[in-house]
This record gives structure tokens, sequence and C-alpha cells, in this order.
């Protein structure tokens, strides 16, 4: 694996200073996280319930970062918000972790998981009730740079970037990780124009249960998997191929689950895609623009409202995020405008369980920054002062 395109994964654009570097205090004095709330059904118009079923109170909110960057940070950073005016607090941070460039969080709420990007590649789970660290296992590729649990609950995924292959991992009763039961590299098709080989940059299972999906900017590829959840293993079921270039690197479903919403970094588009349950087939539509112009963008990620009716991008290069309506049932995206997003280089934004805040990490300026999400219009409002983070890289509201 040639470390041309780890490098310009973590460093497309020079990092900026490490003033950020005092946004987390030493103590680690955060609340304990708050239990799984219940599912509820995405509704399709304004609901004054979800205000009343909004819980008071602090909210957990964990950051990740690169800890071996100049200016970066020591560990996972340890922070609150509150759900009312979006004010970010920090708490702590907790060490022993290294390069936890993305994390996810059990169904259980019990325990966090975290990428070690690093060449040697590695995932770390930390039980939260006293912030042990459970253990790390090898992904047994470079770079990893997602992660997702699946909502069983018994197994992790993980996809490296650097070597282009995507790994699963048991989870014990005590939310641990037992050795790799899988890896897969994406051998085909070849790569993409301007591709040196495979970038695994995103796995995670689909909403109706039946696939594993995984994302591919390397070979311009969404791949289709079936989970043999006694064994642990992934077996290939369909591919679906963007246009040459594209660089395709995060995709995210419509509530209903049959269409979804995929970011292509390298030439700056979005995607509507269908998906068929039954097949795990992934059908990838025509290229739409983000709204930002000819320059040069990196778009990072695409995020749903729980209602449906909302898409919001991050877009690194224009620094803003792009708002879509969502229309005929998800079927269709269209262009409503560009929002600054306050900060430099959006690399990941994150709802809040609820959907009525959006949180920013924006790795260059190490800050998070939040807004509030109006549920009728889909309009976003910064509240507070951004949140100031060491190469904050990953935002984690709970």
């Amino acid at each position: 694996m040639g470390s041309g395109g780890w490098s310009r994964r973590r460093f497309v654009g020079a990092l900026a200073g490490g003033a950020a570097a005092a946004g987390l205090p030493a103590c680690d004095d955060a609340p304990a996280p708050a239990g799984p709330t219940s599912p509820t059904t995405p509704e399709a118009s304004v609901s004054p319930s979800r205000e009343a079923r909004r819980p008071s109170g602090p909210r957990p909110l964990y950051i990740g970062t690169y800890t071996s960057v100049e200016g970066g940070g020591k560990g996972i950073g340890l922070a609150t918000y509150d759900a009312a005016t979006g004010r970010i607090s920090g708490t702590g941070t907790l060490t022993g972790v290294g390069d936890p460039s993305y994390l996810a969080i059990h169904p259980d709420h019990r325990t966090l998981y975290a990428v070690n990007e690093r060449e040697d590649g590695a995932v770390t789970a930390v039980r939260l009730s006293d912030r042990k660290v459970l253990g790390s296992r090898s992904t047994g590729g470079a770079a990893p740079c997602h992660l997702s649990v699946h909502p069983g609950g018994r197994w992790l995924f993980s996809a490296n970037y650097g070597s282009g292959s995507v790994a699963v991992h048991p989870i014990d009763t005590s939310g641990a990780l037992g050795e790799r039961t899988d890896l897969v590299r994406h051998s085909r098709p070849a790569p993409g124009p301007g591709q040196e080989g495979p970038h695994a940059h995103q796995i995670f299972t689909s909403p109706d249960g039946g696939h594993v999906l995984a994302v591919d900017l390397g070979t311009d590829t969404v791949y289709s998997y079936r989970l043999d959840e006694k064994a642990g293993t992934l077996t290939e079921v369909a591919q679906a191929q963007t246009r040459p270039g594209a660089g395709p690197r995060h995709l995210t479903f419509h509530p209903g689950g049959r269409y979804a919403y995929l970011a292509d970094e390298v030439d700056n588009t979005v995607a509507v895609c269908s998906y068929d349950p039954a097949s795990g087939r992934v059908t990838v539509g025509e290229a739409q623009s983000t709204g930002t112009g000819s320059g040069t963008n990196y778009p990072a990620q695409i995020l749903v409202t729980p209602n449906g009716r909302y898409a919001f991008l991050a877009n690194r290069g224009h620094n803003s995020l792009t708002r879509y309506a969502v229309e005929a049932d998800g079927a269709r995206l269209r262009l409503l405008d560009t929002v600054p997003v306050g900060g430099d280089f959006p690399r990941q934004i994150a709802l809040s369980p609820e959907g009525t805040l959006l949180f920013a990490a924006n790795q260059k300026s190490g800050t998070v920054t939040v807004f509030r999400v109006d549920e009728a219009s889909g309009a976003l409002r910064r509240t507070a002062e951004p949140f100031p983070s060491p190469v904050a890289v990953c935002a984690l509201p709970l």
C-alpha cells in the first residue's frame, strides 16, 4: 500500500495551528451517557411532541482527533452540550486511544468505539460507565477511517482507507472486541482515474438490517454484503459503480429506507441512489451540484433530518453546509442554498438524536460549531460560539 492516499486523506490542506488545544480541561467529570431512547417513526410534518421528548440536562458529546500530528489532541475529547442552547462545555480528555479519528456508539450506549487511524490500523473499545479502555484489535489494514456497530450489537465493522479493505470484529457481552473474523479487500473493479488503489471510506448496515454497505473512494464503488451473523463473515452480493473519478465518500439513507444520498469527494457532486432490500443492490443516480461553484471543495458527509424532509452536506473546501429539500418521498434532492459553517474544513457533521441540532467538526480551525435545525424549513441557525477542540475531525452527540 502506498502512503500517498493516506497522506492525502489526513492532510488535505495544512492544519491551522494548535491554539485550540486549550479547549478541554484535564479533568474527567462528564456525566454518564444517557441510555438509549426508544426509536421513533420519522414524521413528515412539524411535531410539537419532539420538543417534549428532548431530554433535559447536559448531554454527552465525544470528539475525535488525531493525536500524532502537531497541535493534535491527547485522546478522545469529552464534553457535554445543552440541547436547548447548543452550548458545548469541555469536561476532559480520555487518553490512551491513539488517533481516534472516527467514533461510534454501541446500541446500548454502554461502549464507545474508535478507529486508530494509523499505518498499523486498529479499533478500540471504551466502557463509558468508568471510561475504561477495554483494549484494541487490529483491523488488518492501514488507516481505518470509519466504523459502525451492527444493530444487533454483536459485530463491529471498520473501513481501512489506506489498504482498501473492510473488517469485522465480534463484540462480547462486556462490549470488548474479539479477534477479527473477516477481512475483505476491494480488489475489483480497478481503481478509478487518479487513484492508485482501493480506499474504503465507510461501512454500515442498511436500514432494513439485511445488508452491509461499504463505500470505496478508490474504486468508485458501493459494495453490498450479506453478514453471516453466526460466523461474522461478509459475502459480496452486489456492486454499484459511480461515474469514473467521482470518488464516493459517504452514503446516508432517507428514513423511508428505499433511497440514499451519496457524497462524492473527488468530483464535488452528490447523487440520489435507490436501494432494493431484497437484493441489497444500490443504483446510483445522476450527479448533482453541491452549490459550491467550481473551486476545490472535497464534500465530506451528507445527513438527512429525522423527518426525511431535508439533507445537509459538509463542504470542506467551501467551508459551508449545503441545504437540500428532499422530495418525492426521498427520490429527489433539490438544492436550496449554502450556509457558512463558521469554521475551517468541516470534516464531519452529525445530528443530535432528536435532529434538532447539527454539529460540525472543523479540522483545520480546531473547532466544533453547532446549528439549530428548523424542523419545518430545514433552516440552519448558528447557536453559541464555536467550541475549541484540537484538530476536531469527528463529533458524536448522544
